[in-house]
């Protein structure tokens, strides 16, 4: 699980392949939302590595995916521009 601490928002990523986001604004413009589906590890050659959010319906409209970018195994953030800094910044601690 990840979160941050300022928002609140939270990200879990199951070890079989799920996801869920509570309370999370993936773009710094929009009110944060729930949502949930698919997650696969992309490990990027000439960028950086990231997670592909496969968004099921419901949750964020239209969007079908998201890049939720990895900095390590302790830190994951959204990043809305890819020459920005990160919108939302989340860092790992215990699930409950």
């Amino acid at each position: 699980m990840y979160r941050n601490v300022k928002t609140g928002g939270e990200i879990t990523l199951d070890s079989g392949g799920m996801f869920t986001a509570t309370a999370v604004s993936t773009d710094g413009f929009s009110g944060p939302a729930d949502f949930s589906g698919r997650w696969e590890f992309l490990d990027n050659q000439g960028s950086s590595d990231f997670v592909y959010l496969s968004v099921d319906d419901g949750g964020l409209g239209r969007t079908a995916g998201i890049q939720l970018y990895t900095e390590d195994q302790e830190t994951v953030y959204f990043r809305h521009d890819p020459d920005g800094p990160p919108n939302l910044v989340l860092t790992r601690v215990a699930a409950p």
